[in-house]
């Protein structure tokens, strides 16, 4: 390994430490975004139990807030659910958006090590074949075999271009898929909270209207 990383030349350092870089995002990502610390398991359903049984004092929903994703959305909704059901709707994309951007983090750089790494690749093997090209003009062609092993140095950094980018595209690719897979399913949680929610605040409504008529009379 020691030997193909020396016979790579200075481009390889580059290219290492994009494979670092890389390592560590899709270490980082999916620890981050695994499913239970997501979308927390029955969580939608004890938010729900709580809305019906009428327990969203203030420290319920901050504690549900600083969860996980799926309950700072749900307590995005918990904070406006004194409001038209078209107002909350609003407050949940609103914060859908946010929290697609949080869960994104690093993907960007992700997806430019996958786009760079073979460009960078092809760019050590095109010093690499220069460098061999000019030693070519000053001492002439010499050994067949010496002048391939040359050219099989110089591709050393394609190849290793290619081992960074294809794990990071696919990783990046991967990602982005199950962000998109989470936010439907906090949107459809958020949507089931929301018919929770609307029998309670329709059924005060027609309340208030029938005390005004009472005193009307």
């Amino acid at each position: 390994m020691l030997e193909l990383v020396k016979a790579g030349g200075w481009p390889m350092i580059p290219l290492l430490l994009l494979t670092i870089v890389a390592l560590a995002i899709i270490l980082e990502r999916a620890w981050t975004l695994r499913r239970r610390s997501v979308l927390p398991p029955e969580l939608g359903e004890e938010v729900r139990a709580w809305a019906s049984r009428g327990r969203l004092d203030p420290t319920h929903i901050e504690s549900l807030r600083n969860t996980s994703p799926l309950g700072s959305l749900l307590a995005a909704a918990l904070d406006v659910r004194h409001r038209p059901r078209e107002l909350v709707r609003e407050r949940i994309e609103d914060v859908g958006r946010h929290l697609v951007h949080r869960m994104e983090r690093y993907l960007n750089s992700l997806g430019t090590i996958a786009a760079s790494g073979p460009l960078l690749g092809l760019f050590g093997t095109v010093v690499g074949m220069i460098q061999m090209f000019l030693t070519i003009g000053d001492q002439g062609l010499g050994d067949a075999n010496q002048l391939a092993g040359g050219i099989g140095k110089a591709l050393v950094c394609t190849a290793t271009g290619m081992i960074v980018a294809i794990p990071a595209l696919m990783a990046h690719r991967w990602f982005r898929g199950r962000i998109a897979e989470y936010i439907v399913a906090m949107e459809h949680e958020a949507m089931l909270l929301l018919d929770t929610l609307e029998p309670r605040h329709a059924a005060r409504v027609p309340s208030t209207g029938s005390a005004t008529a009472a005193n009307l009379d």
